[in-house]
């Protein structure tokens, strides 16, 4: 039995963090040798957010008023709370929301719905005048010229993130006359509209990274050099620690090799930025006849 260490001296220095090369000292050659992963150290360090994955951007409009703001997320790692938060820091930017006192009066959120394991939109309704006891922002755009409420569109990918349908659009309400469509919407007296998504949310599109090692005989995986899969059980920046409980050995093709090369691939089998280099592979390589394999 052989073991192979690589950590982030064996990694492509090309920003991606997703390849690693192992150069044998000299050309080795295999014949009836097998291979698998016994260990893997590495931080959850892959956005889910991007501009690569092309999920970043969705709209918001400001009731009637016809001002409609497209809002691009920074290539990062959210939760829906994350989300919400920097679609409001959005909203104080273009200057559409009111202050209530210390307090910041929001006229759109998205939340978490444990209980239906959803995410949740409220749209609420914009006042024409200000409100007693509210204030206006100095940057503030205006009222709009008749009730109506904030509402969203949803871009194609984003909307896998929070699980709406694709090109999911929220209700203006114009003059509170919206009808909710059960049981997926539903409005109260005050015209605030609640939207549950109509989907699981896929808040991470990557919950699992495949690692993929050239000169491997897999013909049954696509792409064939794909011998094992890590999914994060910790939180974003935390270590992740994988080791099999058995090993998965995949055989070696026949033949001399003065290198092995390692590849990370995201959920959907295309390669995936990551953005700690800080990672160990262990790789265990055994002869066929000490796995009982003529």
């Amino acid at each position: 039995m052989k073991i192979i260490v690589l950590n982030q001296s064996n990694i492509v220095p090309d920003g991606l963090n997703n390849k690693m090369v192992y150069n044998f000292p000299n050309s080795v050659p295999f014949k009836n040798n097998y291979i698998a992963v016994s260990s893997i150290t590495m931080f959850y360090s892959w956005f889910n957010i991007s501009t690569a994955l092309n999920n970043n951007t969705f709209s918001y409009t400001w009731g009637n008023s016809g001002l409609t703001y497209k809002i691009t997320f920074p290539d990062g790692l959210y939760d829906i709370p994350s989300i919400n938060a920097y679609f409001q820091y959005i909203c104080i930017q273009n200057g559409t929301y009111l202050i209530n006192g210390s307090q910041y009066a929001y006229y759109g959120e998205f939340v978490l719905n444990p209980t239906r394991y959803a995410v949740q939109f409220n749209s609420y309704e914009i006042p024409t005048a200000l409100p007693t006891g509210y204030t206006a922002p100095s940057n503030f755009v205006g009222y709009p010229t008749l009730p109506s409420n904030l509402f969203i569109t949803i871009t194609s990918l984003f909307n896998l993130i929070i699980g709406f349908s694709t090109a999911f659009v929220s209700s203006q309400n114009l003059n509170n006359t919206y009808v909710p469509v059960p049981p997926y919407q539903s409005k109260d007296g005050l015209g605030t509209i609640t939207y549950l998504s109509t989907q699981s949310p896929e808040v991470q599109p990557n919950a699992n990274i495949l690692i993929g090692i050239s000169n491997i005989e897999n013909n049954y995986a696509q792409p064939n050099s794909i011998i094992y899969s890590i999914s994060p059980d910790v939180a974003v920046g935390q270590q992740i620690q994988d080791r099999p409980p058995q090993f998965m050995w995949n055989k070696l093709l026949d033949g001399t090799y003065n290198q092995l090369r390692v590849s990370f691939f995201g959920s959907d089998k295309a390669p995936i930025q990551i953005q700690d280099p800080n990672i160990t592979l262990l790789l265990t390589i055994r002869e066929g006849d000490e796995l009982g394999i003529k």
